[in-house]
């Protein structure tokens, strides 16, 4: 069953982090600032993606009554670690927000306000929207546009930036389409999307966004051609599943991946936390 103790007004937000023990606190007291303007409750879940350093030592310093933090010992991609802390929730929106400097956490205010403008299924943060304030650079630009058109190409989404780490769902969107996905690591955004797109949940709207590039640490930098292939190669995974085996679909009769660490309940699509 779903957890009945969770609040309609209540906003969940899930901060993955992952070997950032030197800027954990900072973000999380970026994050708590963005979210004390806003005209309802809220909880920031942080989860540590691998207790690999001090990050969830620092990290835990900052719990309280509104900000949770959990992890595990081994590192298992940030899509594992969003899943983990979504289905920990209570929120009626889920949102998230990767844990580096790189995207200002005000940006979340603006995809809320979108969110219930719109009465929106999903509100994705882009940089490519037109009052979007970013420092991004050239190389960069041209990935991002060559992977839009690819994702446009294969699954039909109108908007133009899947990937970037800032997006708010109804929890109903989350409780349908969690207990389908597979992926782990970096083409999660764009596996929920498209599934998420598939089973109806179609009205999917950007929010303009504040991003400066230089603020990523230098490690994020260091991985990013095998960030790259690896998410393309992912990509390519989805667009098999959903479109050739149709794994996704409601009438599929394979067995949806089940982890008791996720504990989601898979024949129902419900969040059990």
């Amino acid at each position: 069953m779903v957890d009945t103790s969770r609040s309609t007004r209540l906003l969940s937000v899930v901060m993955p982090c992952y070997r950032q023990e030197r800027t954990v606190s900072e973000n999380i007291i970026r994050t708590l600032q963005a979210l004390s303007g806003l005209h309802r409750d809220y909880e920031l879940i942080v989860v540590v993606d691998g207790k690999v350093d001090k990050t969830y030592r620092n990290a835990k310093k900052h719990a309280s009554s509104n900000v949770k933090v959990v992890g595990y010992a081994k590192n298992k991609g940030k899509g594992y670690a969003l899943r983990y802390g979504m289905v920990r929730s209570k929120g009626d929106v889920i949102a998230f927000i990767d844990g580096g400097k790189d995207l200002n956490p005000k940006g979340l205010r603006m995809l809320l306000a979108h969110f219930e403008w719109y009465n929106a299924d999903i509100v994705v943060g882009s940089k490519w929207h037109r009052v979007s304030i970013v420092h991004y650079p050239l190389w960069r630009r041209i990935i991002s546009i060559g992977y839009g058109l690819l994702v446009k190409l294969f699954f039909g989404l109108q908007i133009r930036d899947t990937q970037l780490g800032m997006k708010c769902y109804k929890r109903k969107v989350l409780e349908v389409v969690l207990p389908r996905l597979l992926v782990k690591k970096f083409a999660f955004d764009i596996e929920l999307l498209a599934v998420a797109n598939r089973l109806g949940f179609t009205r999917i709207y950007e929010a303009p966004v504040e991003l400066d590039w230089d603020s990523i640490e230098s490690s994020v930098s260091r991985n990013i051609i095998r960030s790259i292939w690896d998410t393309l190669w992912d990509t390519l995974a989805v667009y098999y599943r959903l479109n050739i085996v149709r794994f996704y679909d409601s009438g599929s009769k394979r067995k949806w991946e089940y982890d008791p660490d996720l504990d989601f309940r898979i024949t129902t699509g419900e969040l059990q936390k």
